[in-house]
């Protein structure tokens, strides 16, 4: 794959930078990325974080609020004035009051939380202002999934998502698609109606394979599944051609025209979003639904991995000094957290996290992290189940209670949204590679023996005083200290 950015694009972002340094003087500051892919809980996630800092949740693991040295968390104006609010207050509403888990992200949105804090030495009360804010960015991972476009020519783009499509987890679903390309003539001249009717079937391809059904994770263009105000624009309306020769493309043939489109994605799509949010960023945490493609199958594990080892290429790693720092951001932690932990009995925690690292440890010999500290690790920003124990036939079962999702299902039993009701999850395997293959090796659509179901978010517990207790979690402390708590000693 080719270099992401011309010297151009870096001269700009440099510019960027230098002007994000000159405001951190006067007010520190860090930019933290939230990224995962579609129903990963990116939306749980950061107001989970926000909401227990604000209202002092109960966060033994991170050092900071344990201490006692956070004098207090409060929501600012985040300085980005032409990026939309992450709506905070909307998110909190509809988990707390409502009990429905908030809508997904579908556009990339930030968020500024300051906390004001003691330093842990006295050397760093002296010099520090005792104040730092949190940038809390927000945005699809699909979209970080077309940074690795930037790389590739038309060509490239259109031999690998015809062979993609050929996999057997995919095949079924790609029918209609090949059929539609093989009524055109690439080299014949382009009209638009021709155009839209192949990138309609392409994306009604990509929405199939990002059905509950399959879960697959690699599906660029990722705004041809979130499009925005670009829905309907020349830069969206573009598909793959099945591979041609050398042969040049005659000037207004389809196949000149696709190219052009896509071409134009990578310019005025692609290349703003990487500059303007990605290339600024100083953490990050890439939030994974591992229970999801589990229940999907060994086709969708795999599809992960490969998502998320192109996900890890394009960060900028690396730990910068105070010279190069003023020009260049580079990301020094990226946490990688399986998320829905709640979803199993926390005898299985290890064995979730073991599974999430192996995709990691793979993806980590395709991308070059140099420099980046990285960890993994299986958590549940808002818990939505409690553990208890169930007798069956005489054997004690480790049970997670929770309120299943209306139309939720468990052996043919359909739940109806109101009823708690205890669940024997399974046991994931002791070894990881088990869900990445069957037993004949394929890789393609067929599931493992594991199945979970969606929870409604909890109720949450109230005090004698009347005062409701913050949201309750499964090692977000963790996640925040990794994160941010170096930056608040």
């Amino acid at each position: 794959m080719g270099s992401l950015t011309s010297f151009t694009d870096e001269a700009l972002i440099a510019f960027d930078t230098l002007t994000d340094r000159a405001t951190a003087f006067a007010h520190p500051a860090i930019r933290l990325g939230v990224t995962g892919l579609s129903r990963a809980g990116k939306t749980v996630f950061i107001s989970a974080f926000v909401h227990n800092l604000l209202h002092g949740g109960r966060l033994p693991l991170f050092e900071a609020q344990k201490s006692g040295r956070i004098s207090r968390a409060f929501l600012e104006h985040q300085p980005d004035d032409a990026v939309p609010r992450f709506a905070y207050e909307d998110h909190i509403a509809a988990l707390i009051k409502d009990r429905l888990w908030p809508q997904s992200t579908r556009a990339i949105s930030e968020l500024r939380l300051t906390i004001a804090f003691e330093s842990a030495s006295g050397w760093n009360r002296w010099f520090s202002g005792g104040k730092l804010s949190v940038d809390i960015v927000d945005y699809p991972g699909e979209w970080l999934l077309d940074l690795p476009l930037l790389g590739k020519s038309y060509k490239e783009f259109c031999d690998e998502a015809f062979a993609l499509s050929k996999s057997p987890v995919r095949a079924d679903l790609s029918e209609e698609w090949h059929a539609e390309t093989e009524t055109v003539d690439p080299f014949a001249e382009s009209d638009e109606l021709t155009a839209r009717r192949l990138a309609q079937s392409f994306t009604s391809y990509l929405m199939a394979c990002k059905s509950d059904d399959r879960a697959l994770s690699t599906l660029p263009p990722g705004r041809f599944l979130m499009p925005g105000d670009l829905d309907g624009s020349p830069a969206l309306t573009f598909a793959p051609l099945p591979a041609n020769s050398d042969r040049p493309a005659p000037q207004g043939s389809l196949l000149a025209v696709m190219e052009r489109r896509f071409e134009a994605y990578k310019t005025h799509v692609v290349k703003p979003f990487f500059r303007e949010h990605v290339a600024r960023l100083d953490r990050q945490i890439i939030l994974v639904d591992a229970l999801q493609a589990m229940n999907a199958g060994y086709g969708a594990v795999n599809d992960l991995e490969r998502a998320l080892a192109e996900i890890l290429s394009c960060f900028r790693p690396g730990k910068s000094n105070f010279l190069t720092n003023l020009l260049s951001r580079r990301i020094d932690r990226i946490l990688v957290a399986a998320t829905k932990a709640d979803h199993l009995h926390h005898e299985s925690h290890d064995r979730l996290q073991a599974i999430v690292r192996r995709l990691v440890d793979r993806s980590l010999g395709q991308a070059d992290l140099s420099g980046a500290d990285i960890k993994v690790l299986a958590m549940a920003a808002a818990r939505a189940t409690r553990e208890g124990t169930a007798k069956n036939n005489g054997e004690v079962l480790p049970v997670i209670i929770g309120t299943p999702l209306k139309n939720e299902k468990i052996a043919g039993k359909l739940f109806d949204g109101k009823r708690e009701t205890a669940i024997f999850p399974g046991d994931l395997p002791e070894n990881p590679e088990a869900v990445f293959q069957s037993d004949s090796g394929s890789d393609g659509p067929g599931r493992t023996d594991l199945r979970f179901v969606r929870f409604k978010p909890p109720k949450l517990e109230t005090t004698m005083e009347g005062l409701t207790l913050s949201l309750p979690h499964i090692r977000l402390d963790q996640a925040m200290q990794f994160l941010i708590g170096d930056r608040l000693e």
